[in-house]
């Protein structure tokens, strides 16, 4: 259990990774999306996405060449009170603002016109 916490802990502690799960509170995202609105590699945007799915913050569904992530339900308590903190923080901080403004804007939305349908059934019920 400790080593879990830690590990849940240390994911979300990195703010590449919090403006990830930020993004991702809007829905499902391709990883061609999150790359194009972070502005960052497709090697460093997967070691992040990598990260946050061991402890399972997120999970992602493959689909062909593309992976698509979107927040993972909580199998703890620590893991419900850390979303629900990570969901009532952050939000005023420019830098997520514009983040988040990117990924609702025309040209990410646009990448997913190139990649297979959005998934419309989460795994384990996330929600």
């Amino acid at each position: 259990m400790l080593r879990h916490t830690e590990r849940l802990l240390k994911a979300a502690a990195d703010s590449t990774r919090l403006r990830i799960l930020k993004m991702l509170e809007s829905g499902p995202l391709c990883v061609c999306q999150i790359v194009a609105a972070l502005g960052l590699s497709q090697s460093t945007v997967s070691k992040h996405l990598s990260i946050l799915s061991g402890p399972g913050l997120i999970e992602d569904e493959r689909r062909g060449r593309w992976t698509w992530y979107h927040l993972a339900r909580p199998d703890s308590d620590l893991g419900r009170h850390l979303q629900a903190l990570l969901r009532s923080c952050c939000a005023e901080d420019p830098l997520v603002a514009q983040d988040l403004a990117k990924v609702k804007g025309k040209r990410i939305q646009a990448l997913a016109a190139c990649c297979p349908p959005r998934p419309t059934s989460r795994k384990r019920g996330a929600p």
